[in-house]
């Protein structure tokens, strides 16, 4: 219609490529204020193809103009199930409350909110994109008359533009999210900045950590399939997530081996602190689980960690259309020698003297070793809480 001809073009032109989810959503619904919709409140929710993540989305008020991130665990609790959100995304349909008309108390609580903060009316709309998914949109108004029937027009009308503008800022956040789940946050980064050539690689100072689970074979021939991956989900856990805190990538998952690299900007000191930090917040992790694994009457875990620093080449190895974003070099294998000899000396984290020596927190000497691929024998060092 021909009132909202400049806001459907806007978004498909210019609003679309300013490439900004807030100044799109900003620009909408100024746009629909200056058609005279009494609007107070936006909220424009988009999927996230992410594991900790369901969706992330805008809230717009006249103030102010924010993002917002829903996790994955909100799906299995009554803020979704029953919400106006979760009528549009499964019926793909339009859902209109008049509040002022509503015994909220009766309703799913989202409206008694709304309604507490003076809203009187209460617009869903469904945003369908280009691959089948449905995006959950609402619009909420503090005036007497809340909506006429001409500005749910207006905003129904404007909702295919809108899905326009923003379905390429979606895509690419989906896309950054899964490539930092599967890959780690640096190589996503340099993916998307296009470095994605077979043998394209740089060479950085970092400190590299091997950790690997004791016992899994013997574990594996043991325990249930079920006992098994849910034992392995929490120490993959227990590592990770200390890793990621101390600004370092997981690269790989060797089985039952973790390989990360600390780049820390090519500050030594920072690399090497930030390494041993994960792994002793890691090993802090595992007595909590041994704990109350042992109240459960649960069979204890035990993980090692080996930690070197050195240059190490970070690129794209592969074939030419199977690729894999890694780092190599002496010190990712050193590292890897350093937590096989974990083993050996009954230590639960080891480090060389290229890490020892960046660091100001207690460590013993645990001798000179022979290692796999060097000719000189390596002093490995053990960390003292």
């Amino acid at each position: 219609m021909a009132e909202t001809d400049h806001l459907n073009h806007w978004l498909i032109s210019g609003g679309r490529l300013l490439g900004d989810e807030r100044l799109i959503v900003k620009g909408y619904c100024e746009g629909l204020t200056a058609l005279g919709v009494p609007l107070t409140r936006a909220r424009i929710a988009q999927n996230y193809s992410n594991p900790l993540l369901s969706a992330w989305g805008i809230i717009w008020t006249p103030e102010e103009t924010r993002r917002y991130t829903v996790p994955t665990t909100v799906l299995s609790t009554s803020a979704w199930h029953g919400s106006p959100f979760e009528y549009v995304v499964t019926q793909r349909r339009p859902l209109r409350k008049r509040l002022t008309d509503l015994d909220v108390l009766e309703e799913h609580p989202v409206y008694a909110e709304l309604a507490e903060a003076g809203a009187t009316d209460f617009l869903a709309i469904p945003l369908e994109h280009g691959n089948g998914s449905v995006q959950g949109t609402s619009f909420t108004s503090n005036a007497g008359t809340g909506f006429s029937d001409a500005h749910i027009r207006y905003i129904e009308d404007t909702r295919y533009a809108l899905a326009a503008a923003l379905e390429p800022i979606a895509m690419r956040q989906s896309q950054k999210s899964l490539l930092r789940t599967y890959l780690g946050h640096g190589p996503a980064e340099e993916i998307d900045q296009g470095h994605i050539k077979r043998g394209e690689h740089r060479t950085v100072s970092a400190a590299i950590l091997f950790a690997d689970l004791r016992g899994f074979t013997q574990k594996a021939s043991t325990w249930s399939e079920g006992d098994l991956l849910a034992m392995m989900g929490e120490y993959f856990e227990m590592v990770v997530s200390p890793i990621q805190e101390e600004g370092g990538d997981v690269l790989k998952f060797m089985g039952d081996g973790i390989l990360a690299v600390f780049n820390i900007d090519d500050d030594a000191e920072a690399s090497c602190r930030s390494a041993v930090q994960a792994a002793e917040l890691a090993l802090t992790n595992l007595r909590d689980y041994n704990e109350t694994a042992a109240e459960k009457g649960n069979e204890p875990i035990e993980f090692v960690v080996g930690i070197d620093f050195g240059r190490v080449t970070f690129g794209n190895i592969g074939s030419p259309d199977r690729l894999d974003f890694t780092v190599v070099g002496q010190a990712v294998n050193v590292a890897s020698r350093v937590q096989e000899l974990c083993k050996k000396l009954n230590e639960k984290i080891l480090v060389t003297r290229s890490v020892a020596e960046h660091m100001n927190g207690s460590k013993q000497s645990a001798g000179y070793h022979s290692i796999r691929g060097l000719q000189k024998k390596i002093e490995a060092f053990a960390i003292r809480a």
